[in-house]
């Protein structure tokens, strides 16, 4: 995408998305690592319904670490892959207090280092947590910047990168937020909403996705 058009994309989605925020709630950056965590292949909704009883029951790292198994995935069990999931966030809450006593870090090595937790975990709380600028690349990003001719890997990693390098920085936070909002409302993956899209006229891929759409 030419550099205009950036400037155009990045313009337009300022102006539909003026205040962006992550969806899952939570009061620490334990309980966003947490969450983030469990988001993988489920809504922010379903994660919000069982992050209130997880964090009331196991409310510290300590507490997670040290919490049966069982008990753990019998929480957590509507959000999908239970099982890998519960041993995951134990695993997290036990490696943050054998790493960091019980303290999640900022900076990107340790955060990838702790059980469960990727490039687009550890960017989410980066972002949130510690105001550090990052692209979040979950499935909205990745389809959308590919869609738009920002980025063209198959690869989500590649993909972070290429938007790192023509994105400007002070961008990265809301853009990443501002795409998944746009995903969720517009560019959906099986049928986007082209007719009335506010960046169709600058997306390359719009004439032949908008065939046929209503």
């Amino acid at each position: 995408m030419k550099k205009s058009n950036i400037k155009i994309l990045l313009k337009r989605l300022s102006r539909r998305y003026p205040v962006v925020k992550t969806q899952l709630e939570h009061q620490t950056p334990f309980q966003l690592l947490i969450a983030t965590i469990l988001s993988a292949q489920c809504t922010d909704r379903q994660v919000n319904q069982v992050t209130g009883p997880l964090f009331a029951e196991f409310p510290t790292p300590e507490a997670l670490a040290g919490a049966p198994l069982e008990n753990i995935k019998k929480i957590i069990f509507s959000t999908g892959f239970y099982n890998n999931k519960a041993k995951n966030i134990k695993a997290c809450a036990g490696a943050l207090v054998d790493r960091h006593q019980g303290v999640v870090p900022g900076d990107i090595e340790s955060l990838t280092r702790l059980p469960g937790v990727g490039r687009k975990t550890a960017n989410v709380v980066r972002s949130v947590c510690f105001g550090i600028q990052t692209i979040v690349v979950d499935t909205h990003v990745h389809r959308i910047s590919r869609r738009l001719g920002l980025a063209d890997h198959k690869d989500p990693v590649r993909v972070e990168f290429q938007l790192m390098d023509i994105i400007p920085k002070s961008s990265w936070n809301d853009l990443s937020l501002q795409l998944i909002y746009f995903g969720r409302e517009i560019c959906n993956a099986r049928k986007p909403q082209c007719n009335g899209c506010p960046l169709f006229d600058i997306c390359p891929s719009g004439k032949s996705l908008g065939a046929g759409t209503n």
